[in-house]
């Protein structure tokens, strides 16, 4: 693979937004001209950008160029025995491939790189998208099934709609977000008199491919979810046939979210 250097270097320190960055050690073997079959291994403290199939290092956390890069495709990411605690190691699948031995700072370092790492090249992505699209089928042929049962109505099947999709929600079934962050599912905000709607139609009964509303043991006595639940669609408000999707689409949607603002939030200093 022939790679444009110019280009590579620009993409590596441009503010595009890394998926993940830290400090490793990464081992380096020294051979020692005097006895061929003697060597010495050392390791050297690097900075690591990763973007996504590519792992730049770089000598300083400041360095405008990197040293080098590794391409993460045909690869596996493996813990490694070694000398070093919190070692993992990049092994390519072509045999005369070269092996790159990294040390993370304590265990919690090393699962986020390892993690990171795995999921980094296209042939996971490839693994994702099938495994989507499957669910993504299977969802749709439930749904479909689910509207031409003849014991749904008209109006449960087009407020199932409705909660299937919170774009297209009531207006008082829509989250209120407060100024930390979080959203107000079922608070009495949403709705006149303060009082919580656990259904508008006036009726307590569930669609039959609607699992019952669960609140949090967290939750306050307004229904509020407790701090630190994301602001994402509430499981109970997903259809069971969709919840996995759905809370896959969410949780990506939430990390795309955070980075691109943070992004933004760096352009607008460097061009004020």
């Amino acid at each position: 693979m022939k790679l444009n250097e110019r280009s590579v270097a620009h993409y590596a320190t441009c503010d595009s937004p890394a998926d993940h960055t830290g400090f490793l050690r990464k081992r380096v073997e020294r051979h020692h001209h005097h006895a061929h079959h003697h060597h010495a291994t050392s390791y050297q403290r690097r900075w690591f950008v990763l973007k996504g199939n590519l792992l730049f290092y770089f000598e300083e956390r400041e360095s405008r160029e990197p040293m080098g890069l590794v391409v993460l495709e045909g690869c596996t990411v493996e813990l490694c025995e070694a000398a070093e605690e919190f070692a993992f190691a990049i092994r390519f699948d072509d045999a005369g491939a070269r092996a790159y031995v990294l040390v993370a700072d304590g265990q919690s370092a090393m699962e986020a790189w390892v993690k990171a790492l795995s999921r980094a090249s296209f042939d996971y992505m490839r693994l994702v998208v099938r495994e989507l699209e499957k669910q993504l089928e299977e969802a749709c042929k439930s749904l479909a099934a689910c509207r031409k049962s003849p014991r749904r109505s008209s109006s449960s099947s087009g407020r199932k709609r409705h909660l299937s999709n919170p774009a297209l929600l009531p207006l008082q079934e829509k989250p209120t977000v407060l100024e930390n962050g979080y959203s107000t599912w079922g608070c009495g905000g949403g709705t006149p008199g303060g009082a919580t709607c656990p259904d508008h139609d006036g009726s307590h009964a569930k669609p039959p491919p609607l699992p019952p509303r669960r609140r949090s043991a967290a939750s306050n006595a307004t229904g509020c979810p407790a701090p630190g639940i994301p602001p994402a669609v509430p499981e109970s408000l997903v259809p069971l046939e969709t919840a996995c999707f759905s809370k896959l689409h969410s949780w990506y949607g939430q990390e795309v979210a955070v980075l691109r603002q943070e992004w933004q939030e760096r352009q607008k200093r460097g061009h004020p």
